[in-house]
């Protein structure tokens, strides 16, 4: 197998042309049919399509032959989160962040240079139709078998179904109560999956399009927090694996194998280190024993997941460990997978803007069976799909694109064999067996035949004799098991008698030893399992207003990373010492990781959090100690007298709450309190649930239950609410800036994840569209305010324009003229001198004047209604300026 990272594919921004190398989030990618073409798509508004022969060969990459970028399609309006190709290979459709899916048809007129840049697109790919619906981002979409139907969802909690052939909408399934991050089809076609934040998998019958079963149990404590939950159905049509699951009380993450008919998820694959973000069955069915007939008990298939600790593991469901591990292949989290129609070819996207291709031999994915295999194992289901649109039919290549498929796998003279099934010719892949064992592979510098193209790509070739020499005389050291994926008791696989080689693969290690090197000498750090200390705990505390938070369950090893490749490690002590050990790993320039002991503390560790300028730990006996990145401690030891219940950091400021409600916020740079210690209790009832966050100028958030956002203002000593689930009652404003992955707006990221009030509570008709107007306007000044506590300029100035446009609009002249007086201050002030009479010349940073200047009064000229005050004001500027 060999691994490949082009530097060529790569989604930028066209207006930062002072940092060309700033590559953008690559949110999706999928193979063309026939394998010639991938589609991307990423955070820059654009799908990109790219030619797959210059990124699995050498010789056309430095050829240029045929061209590497082969078109970029510019019609979306929002970054782009999903691209999928349809089964026939004539159309690509795509869902974005605008709330549009697009179908693209390939247009040989096309051609040309792309619209508001310097490239050039080698073919033409039209937008043939726009398929509006959806209310907020589109996260997925998935093509039916034979392209009948084409299913998306979406953060509005929706799933749409279109005609495959009319593109008409047919069906909306709205019983998902959370953002819909994933949807799969059954390869029979009676059944249709879907993955959502409401911590389920919907299964819909295609019959009728409703609810076939919902599987809640493997997701219950899974985090809210990935940007998709992207799930795949097997290829024999009897299993669906779905990511974002965990065990234990969601201290493992797995992903859940769902089992068809009973619906039930007794399976799991652990071992991923966070949330596994994506599944992806290769489309081949693959059998058990290639020199038997094709059967159920024959049958079973390979899967890759990708997750957000930046690995990549492929997995044979006949066998209880994954065939390959690749550790480390991207520097931030895997976002989409997607096998080529062979199954030879697994390519991976990821959010730091690039790609990664494992393109496997045959011999390595033993017994793939030909696409006709799978057509002949799922007639036994006897589904017959409703007729096709009268006039209407897919003038389809996939049987010629299977059978290319299948002659190229065939052409291969290594492992291939031929026999009879059932009165078919069948090529049966015949492995090359030895008695072969597990080889811990090192970087690509030290393997002799591993090569760097002109564009950087790494091509790995993965080695598996163990007597190979890793770039030198000494033979590379074999890993032991506890290094990796480890044996878990709830994986019922069947564990064959002759374990094929597993590949695991570090692309963030160097070459050498696996061992650990402490500053005290060499020695191997010790391997814990991941698992709650019992303990006997003291009496909580209660405060007046019977509030007591919970305090996070103590584990015996907790870990927090740095994003230069630091690493800190707690680790509690399970004999009773009621004792922890600190740790910190590093990746220094000459190779070895390097362990760190970093502290002894005389408490056991209930919580640690990190930032690129600290590490912090909250110990049970209520301390909080705060580390420098190298290790030395920069603050005293903060006790706080009850235990922490929640600590969040944000660049160089901490925060945490204690059990009894007492917010704390430092900057840990600076030595300084954000403000003095402030209790929350007025802000929850008892039983209430709270989460938290804190921005960079130590401003805390507190998300209430109820739906309510508070932040403590220290300017006014009390707390603020600033925002509410209420103006979904009939602001025009609400979410219409819903956030998008990788938005900076904070107050936008807050609205998205508040639930609107139920429809039964809305108001009277009569007074609604007064009752808008009037919602609208405080919503954006509680907005603007907002905005100004959590020191974000970018969305003050965005709603200020809202909010002018509406005063325009509603003709209210007094409050117009009230805030330009306020933009303008005294106007005896002139810049320079400081501020006047209490006025401030700054709001968040923005000169007041020029906003008045740019936002508003450019605003009111145009209106009919404040058209007058908007000239005279502008008079008045101008004079200002003139004195100057």
């Amino acid at each position: 197998m060999h691994f490949t990272k082009p530097a060529w594919v790569a989604h930028k921004d066209p207006s930062a042309k002072s940092d060309a190398s700033k590559r953008l989030s690559i949110f999706s990618v999928h193979v063309h049919p026939d394998g010639s073409r991938i589609a991307t798509g990423g955070l820059d508004a654009r799908v990109r399509i790219w030619s797959t022969k210059p990124i699995l060969n050498p010789a056309s990459e430095e050829s240029n032959r045929p061209p590497k970028s082969l078109c970029t399609l510019t019609m979306h309006t929002g970054p782009v989160l999903t691209v999928r190709w349809a089964h026939s290979g004539r159309w690509l459709a795509s869902g974005s962040d605008d709330e549009i899916v697009m179908i693209w048809d390939l247009d040989p007129n096309a051609r040309g240079k792309v619209w508001g840049s310097d490239e050039i697109n080698v073919e033409g790919w039209k937008p043939m139709k726009r398929l509006p619906g959806h209310e907020s981002d589109v996260t997925d979409v998935a093509w039916a078998p034979e392209d009948r139907y084409l299913a998306s969802v979406g953060l509005d909690s929706k799933v749409l179904i279109w005609c495959g052939y009319t593109l008409e909408r047919l069906h909306k399934l709205d019983q998902h109560q959370g953002f819909v991050k994933g949807v799969c089809w059954d390869p029979v076609g009676e059944f249709l999956a879907t993955q959502s934040d409401d911590r389920s998998v919907k299964i819909w019958r295609t019959s009728d399009w409703s609810l076939e079963a919902e599987v809640k149990k493997p997701f219950e404590d899974s985090p809210v927090s990935t940007f998709f939950r992207r799930l795949s159905w097997s290829p024999d049509g009897a299993h669906i694996t779905a990511s974002n699951a965990t065990n234990n009380k969601g201290f493992v993450f797995i992903a859940a194998v769902i089992t068809r008919g009973t619906w039930t998820s007794d399976i799991s694959l652990v071992g991923h280190e966070n949330t596994v973000e994506v599944a992806a069955y290769n489309p081949h069915i693959f059998l058990r024993d290639p020199k038997q007939p094709v059967a159920t008990s024959n049958i079973c298939s390979v899967v890759a997941l990708g997750a957000d600790d930046r690995s990549v593991s492929v997995w044979q469901t006949k066998s209880a460990r994954p065939l390959i591990v690749a550790k480390e292949v991207f520097d931030r989290q895997i976002m989409d997978l997607s096998w080529s129609w062979d199954g030879m070819t697994l390519y991976a996207a990821s959010s730091d803007g690039t790609i990664a291709v494992f393109a496997f031999e045959p011999d390595e994915l033993e017994g793939i069976a030909p696409h006709s295999v799978q057509v002949q194992y799922l007639s036994k289901f006897g589904f017959v799909p409703p007729p096709l649109p009268e006039g209407y039919s897919h003038e389809s290549s996939s049987s010629n694109i299977a059978a290319a498929a299948v002659a190229e796998v065939a052409s291969k003279p290594a492992a291939v064999d031929t026999k009879i099934v059932g009165g078919e010719v069948v090529n049966v892949l015949v492995a090359k067996r030895n008695n072969k064992k597990r080889v811990g592979l090192t970087t690509m510098s030290s393997v002799p035949s591993a090569g760097l193209s002109k564009s950087t790509a790494k091509r790995v070739p993965f080695l598996s004799d163990t007597d190979i020499n890793m770039g030198g005389s000494k033979p590379a050291s074999p890993l032991t098991h506890d290094s990796f994926f480890p044996t878990p008791d709830e994986q019922p696989f069947d564990t064959p008698r002759d374990r094929k080689l597993r590949i695991d693969v570090d692309m963030g290690s160097s070459s050498g030893s696996a061992g650990y090197r402490s500053l005290g000498g060499n020695r191997q750090r010790e391997m814990v399992p991941i698992k709650e200390i019992s303990i006997s705990k003291a009496a909580s505390v209660v405060n007046s207003n019977g509030i007591i938070l919970p305090v996070p369950a103590i584990l015996t090893q907790l870990t927090a990373e740095l994003d230069d490749g630091i690493q800190f490690q707690a680790m509690n002590s399970e004999d009773g010492a009621g004792s922890s050990s600190l740790y910190l790993t590093r990746n220094p320039s000459e190779g070895h990781r390097q362990l760190l002991d970093l502290d002894r503390l005389p408490s056991l560790v209930i919580a640690v959090q990190s930032t690129s300028r600290f590490f912090a730990v909250a110990t049970l006996d209520g301390s909080i100690i705060v580390y420098s990145p190298s290790g030395r401690r920069m603050m005293p030891t903060l006790k706080l007298g009850t235990p922490c219940s929640i600590m969040e950091s944000s660049e160089s400021c901490l925060l945490v709450i204690t059990q009894d409600g007492t917010l704390n916020s430092w900057n840990v740079t600076k030595n300084t309190a954000s403000f003095p210690p402030v209790s929350i209790t007025s802000l929850i009832s008892p039983n209430d649930t709270i989460t938290a966050s804190v921005r960079p100028n130590g401003t805390p958030i507190i998300h209430c239950a109820s739906g309510a956002v508070y932040s403590y203002d220290p300017m006014l000593f009390t707390w603020v609410k600033i925002t509410d689930r209420w103006w979904s009652e009939g602001s025009e404003v609400w979410r219409k800036s819903q956030t998008q992955p990788a938005n900076p707006n904070i107050v936008a990221q807050i609205e998205s994840n508040i639930r609107d009030l139920p429809s039964e509570s809305s108001t009277d008709s009569a007074r609604a569209k007064f009752w808008s107007k009037a919602l609208t306007l405080n919503h954006l000044q509680v907005r603007m305010h907002a905005a100004k506590l959590l020191d974000s300029p970018a969305e003050y100035k965005q709603n200020l324009a809202l909010y002018v446009k509406k005063l325009a609009d509603t003709g209210l002249e007094d409050m117009a003229e009230e805030l330009i007086k306020e933009l303008c201050g005294p106007i005896f002030w002139h810049p320079g001198e400081g501020t006047g009479g209490g006025w401030s010349p700054n709001v968040v940073g923005l000169s007041k004047r020029d906003l008045l200047k740019d936002v508003v009064l450019s605003q009111f000229v145009k209106s009919e209604n404040l058209q007058e005050l908007g000239r005279e004001w502008q008079d008045i500027l101008d004079k200002l300026a003139s004195e100057v």
